[in-house]
């Protein structure tokens, strides 16, 4: 009989936590703080000085929005060359974009660890994005799905990017949130082809509405990596925002710039970006995960 009653608790309480967990729609990111460091170092790499650097200030929050899964995987990681932050957005059905999006994430990091200094960001980056693209389809099989990644380096003077697939990054300087990013959406495929002449001005107006993802990790004929044309130089206050479809597509860049000038620190910050989409008018939403990271200057006569 005890146990019996036991096991009855057990069972109430297991559907209490998971009623708990639905109703909790905005989230930070899970297992913070290690969730957004990634791995956890038995030694904080040393700068020039031989003194200890620590993880620069971040900010993760994420929404479910009307979806039952949350299939984002955040982590950032930093090593004697600099921090790495990636963010990737899953596609697929069932667990299918989650185990997408965590292998995406985590080839980028396995490659990423055992670095002291990175020269060259985007040999790095294309190699990296390649060999998570095929590490996806070994796993997945013929199942369809993928993910979309972005990933962000900063070495303490510059901040270089790659994505694939819909996920915004921007960069917070003073009052202003600048897009630093495309992404391989249709209405940014059309304005490419108008531009090369490919497309007539009235069907590149057409497509502008439609923002459906046209290149991924995982899919077949995955394409390209979009990466900077030049490394962008970093500031004193710098910070960098990265955001899956979940956000961007329910807040505007000037609504997000907005919500970080309210102040606080960068938690407070992404869990307002949060909650504004996931309260944002309309119907049906994505899941969508919002990092914020600050840029360190390690050396500031360096800046321009």
């Amino acid at each position: 009989m005890e146990l019996l009653i036991l096991l009855g608790l057990l069972a109430v309480l297991a559907a209490v936590r998971f009623w708990l967990s639905m109703v909790d729609g905005v989230r930070s990111c899970p297992q913070a703080p290690e969730n957004i460091q990634g791995r956890r170092q038995e030694k904080l790499p040393a700068d020039s000085t031989g003194l200890p650097v620590s993880m620069p200030e971040t900010g993760c929050c994420q929404t479910t929005g009307s979806k039952e899964l949350q299939a984002d995987c955040v982590q950032v990681f930093q090593n004697e060359a600099g921090v790495m932050a990636v963010l990737a957005d899953g596609i697929g059905r069932s667990n299918t974009g989650k185990v997408s999006a965590q292998i995406a994430v985590d080839t980028v990091l396995d490659l990423y660890e055992s670095y002291r200094v990175l020269n060259n960001p985007e040999y790095f980056f294309r190699t990296a994005f390649r060999e998570a693209h095929l590490r996806i389809q070994r796993t997945i099989g013929e199942r369809r799905g993928g993910a979309c990644m972005a990933a962000v380096f900063l070495n303490g003077k510059e901040v270089s990017y790659a994505l694939a697939g819909d996920i915004r990054i921007a960069l917070m300087r003073g009052l202003e949130l600048i897009p630093i990013s495309s992404g391989h959406t249709i209405d940014v495929l059309a304005a490419a082809a108008w531009r090369e002449g490919k497309l007539s001005r009235k069907e590149a107006v057409w497509s502008q509405e439609r923002k459906t993802v046209w290149n991924y990790l995982g899919m077949d004929g995955f394409r390209q990596v979009e990466t900077g044309e030049l490394p962008v130089r970093i500031k004193s206050g710098d910070v960098i925002l990265m955001a899956s479809r979940g956000i961007w597509q329910e807040l505007s860049m000037g609504e997000m710039e907005d919500l970080l000038l309210a102040g606080g620190g960068l938690p407070g910050c992404a869990e307002r970006i949060a909650r504004a989409a996931e309260q944002a008018e309309g119907g049906e939403k994505e899941n969508g995960s919002i990092l914020l990271v600050r840029a360190e200057v390690t050396n500031e006569t360096d800046q321009l």
